[in-house]
């Protein structure tokens, strides 16, 4: 990283630091806070002279000043529910990174529960799992949250327990200039399956910044089903770390869609441990006006026999930018590994841009392996043909673009949230008419 960024020269990241929350009862977390704490006075701030940040300019986030909610905004509970997940077994609501207990619930048989009372009653698997996935030796942001874990989601899934309706983590974000660091852990015992919804959502515009950490430790024989949904204010700043671990014969499903914030990146790290695993990977970045959305993306197959699967999707309009990384590394004796890639890209302007780099690390020579990437405009004969059966320009080009997102929409689980994001997907895929800067 940059010198010239870095937290004693600037006091960016030390200035985010004020308003920790107070020590907890568990020496354990007290200690795993103050490391972060030493990183985060020892790393810098990434800049687009680093390798992994070279498209993804944050410098707008550092000339601005966020800090900590103090107290938790009081809510009606018909504005919660707008949000609301009709079919979900249980809920927790988060306000500005703070604990609502009053907006949440929980009627799935299992734990669900904030983060500093679950780490009290597992103390012991918390420990274990915690600040195990996402390190943050070597990265700022991870480092920053971890140093302000206090509030936050702990979902325990009982040996051979599978739970059918969601689990839903709704945060939301009601003031300006505030900073939320919200983290989650998942803790999926032998046998058991969940699907779980993080659901990201503003109820006013405005400049903030979400910094969040999930870790998802997946044991043998069981299934996490992974629904991660940022639609934050157009102004915000929203930075994502997401580390998960696969057991033998484990399966994890992932399906992130990115709609919101000004800038935003989503780090998704996924180790297949041990033999058997398999995982699969979607993604969609919808934006335009001056958005920048940047995925990145490893699926680390460290293990023989393992099965991984990929497509992310971007849809860039106006002069925004999206950026995808995706790295699938095979391990030295990961024989048999089975892993395809995609990224597929869809530009409706003349100043849209996409930066794609899908990559392939291959260390075994007993695998099958795959990748692939397109960046282009809609195909003119799909729009001749739609034309053609009576459709105007503007309806074929709408139609085609919708199609295209809708593609990984159709992969959420969940029948409620899948409809309200193709309709959200509709909304923002609709133009009036085609001018002169868009695409032709």
């Amino acid at each position: 990283m940059n010198t010239a960024s870095s937290i004693t020269s600037t006091g960016y990241l030390d200035s985010l630091l004020q308003g920790r929350p107070p020590a907890s009862a568990l020496s354990w977390l007290n200690q795993l806070r103050a490391n972060a704490v030493d990183r985060v006075g020892a790393l810098t701030v990434p800049t687009t002279r680093d390798e992994d940040w070279r498209f993804t300019d944050i410098s707008p986030l550092t000339k601005l000043s966020f800090q900590p909610a103090q107290a938790l905004a009081e809510l009606a509970p018909a504005t919660v529910a707008q949000w609301a997940i009709p079919e979900a077994a249980a809920r927790l609501v988060f306000v500005d990174g703070i604990y609502a207990p009053q907006h949440s619930f929980n009627r799935a048989g299992l734990s669900v529960e904030n983060l500093v009372s679950g780490a009290k009653l597992h103390g012991a698997a918390v420990e274990q799992h915690l600040g195990r996935y996402a390190g943050f030796e070597r990265n700022a942001f991870a480092a920053l949250n971890t140093a302000f874990l206090h509030d936050g989601a702990l979902l325990v899934v009982p040996r051979d327990a599978a739970l059918a309706a969601p689990v839903h983590l709704l945060f939301i974000a009601t003031r300006k200039q505030a900073a939320s660091y919200p983290r989650c852990l998942v803790i999926a015992e032998p046998g058991s399956a969940v699907t779980l919804v993080e659901d990201f959502v503003a109820l006013e515009s405005g400049a903030y910044f979400t910094n969040a950490v999930t870790e998802i430790a997946i044991a043998g024989n069981a299934e996490v089903r992974h629904v991660r949904v940022q639609r934050d204010s157009a102004e915000a700043f929203h930075f994502a770390n997401c580390a998960v671990s696969l057991a033998q014969a484990s399966r994890y499903h992932s399906v992130s869609i990115a709609l919101g914030a000004s800038i935003s990146r989503h780090n998704l790290g996924v180790v297949l441990a041990a033999e058997g695993a398999g995982c699969s990977i979607d993604g969609l970045a919808l934006i335009g006006g001056a958005q920048l959305a940047d995925t990145h993306t490893l699926i680390d197959h460290a293990v023989p026999q393992g099965t991984s699967r990929q497509l992310h999707k971007c849809i860039v309009d106006g002069a925004a930018r999206a950026v995808f990384n995706g790295n699938i590394m095979v391990r030295p004796g990961a024989q048999r590994t089975d892993s395809s890639q995609s990224s597929r890209n869809l530009l409706l302007s003349a100043k849209a841009r996409v930066d794609t780099k899908p990559q392939l690390e291959i260390f075994a020579d007993d695998v099958k392996c795959a990748h692939g990437a397109t960046v282009g405009q809609l195909d003119v004969d799909e729009v001749f043909y739609l034309k053609s059966r009576g459709l105007s320009d503007t309806a074929a080009r709408n139609l085609l673009t919708y199609a295209f997102g809708a593609e990984v929409i159709e992969r959420i689980p969940v029948a409620s949230l899948r409809k309200r994001l193709e309709q959200t997907v509709m909304a923002q895929t609709q133009t009036a008419a085609p001018d002169a800067a868009r695409v032709s």
